[in-house]
């Protein structure tokens, strides 16, 4: 029998989320006449709603404390999902999963789930993944594949959001107004929050912004409120090539923002974060600064279409994975990374190649991480 309504359950957070939607893809193709649902955190709503054809949203405010899981339920209830797809794999998916009231209960084998003890609300596990799926998006295409039969990764769209018209039309002047008249294709350089292990200094940012524009390439600064001080100070460095924006406002308008980035050609230099992967799922060319984040797990997807830029010889503790970097020095992984040989990569329009140390330039060292199901 031919599922009805379904609801897909990931919370949190960006990144991972944007990983998760070739899980959507799969199920839409395979039954376009259902009604598909995505349950997400709050803040995260605005990401899935540009998916084309997704029927409903419904959003679960984690600062809501036990209030907000009747309310949830009530939802969920009216909805009346033959079918849940637990994309997460913790305690608190399998709540909401549980919540849904489906019958048909799907998500990864036990074994790979982050909180093992969630995955008994599961009636329709996946089998257990191959030692070889380490990206996150290969975890999804392995549930993907069994929850349709089988699911090859290029039926997967060049793009996987896509904003509504009216959205593209308010980002297309944004994006004029930002980037402004110059027809060559910008390059964009987003912020990491300022506490966070993965981001890069802010002084190397100044040194990469100064010889872009040296180079006469323009450049928009892209930053959310809290990186929108340190926004101010590099924008004011360069010269009339370099702009600031403090965007994230809103995923719906930044979505847009990087679909219309990509429409025009635009590049994108950021450290890993939600807005990176976001931004490659918009079809954004993605230039990733990584540290203590492993890219064979979490770089930009798909693989071969970006680039990684690590410091080389890497620190014996990286990839640790963290947020917060436990060494006096800070994180030596990302200071390491030297802005002049990043300009350099950059430049070149070959991030392929291996570049003069202290960095490496490496665009298709994961592209064996890409496999078809």
């Amino acid at each position: 029998m031919r599922p009805q309504r379904i609801v897909i359950v990931r919370l949190s957070h960006l990144g991972d989320v944007v990983h998760s939607l070739p899980i959507y893809h799969a199920l839409r193709a395979a039954h376009p006449e259902a009604e598909i649902a995505w349950v997400v955190q709050t803040e995260f709503g605005e990401g899935v709603e540009s998916l084309p054809e997704l029927d409903r949203v419904f959003t679960f405010d984690r600062r809501g404390g036990w209030r907000a899981w009747p309310r949830l339920r009530r939802e969920l209830a009216a909805f009346r999902a033959d079918w849940a797809v637990d994309a997460q794999g913790n305690l608190k998916s399998a709540l909401v999963t549980l919540c849904s009231g489906a019958r048909r209960r799907s998500g990864l084998a036990r074994v790979d789930w982050t909180e093992r003890p969630g995955a008994w609300v599961l009636n329709d596990p996946a089998p257990r993944l191959e030692a070889t799926a380490r990206h996150a998006v290969e975890r999804s295409l392995h549930l993907a594949c069994h929850l349709v039969g089988g699911f090859e990764s290029n039926r997967l769209p060049e793009r996987w959001l896509e904003p509504r018209i009216d959205v593209l039309e308010r980002a297309e002047r944004r994006y004029s107004e930002q980037v402004g008249p110059d027809p060559r294709p910008a390059w964009i350089v987003h912020l990491g929050a300022p506490e966070d292990a993965r981001t890069w200094p802010e002084e190397h940012y100044g040194r990469l912004i100064t010889a872009l524009d040296r180079h006469g390439r323009g450049v928009l600064v892209l930053s959310g409120p809290a990186e929108a001080e340190v926004g101010r100070r590099l924008a004011a460095i360069g010269g009339d090539g370099v702009r600031h924006w403090i965007g994230q406002r809103g995923l719906r308008e930044l979505t847009a923002f990087f679909c219309v980035a990509a429409r025009n050609g635009a590049r994108l230099l950021a450290c890993d974060s939600g807005p990176l992967h976001l931004a490659a799922a918009c079809g954004v060319e993605v230039s990733a600064l990584c540290g203590p984040q492993d890219p064979a797990r979490t770089g930009p997807w798909p693989p071969s279409s970006h680039h990684i830029l690590t410091a080389e010889p890497t620190e014996a503790c990286a990839p640790c994975t963290a947020r917060r970097c436990v060494r006096a020095v800070g994180p030596l992984c990302m200071s390491r990374i030297d802005p002049e040989q990043v300009v350099l990569a950059l430049l070149s329009g070959d991030d392929s190649r291996t570049v003069d140390s202290p960095i490496r330039s490496d665009a298709h060292a994961l592209a064996a991480w890409t496999r078809r199901p």
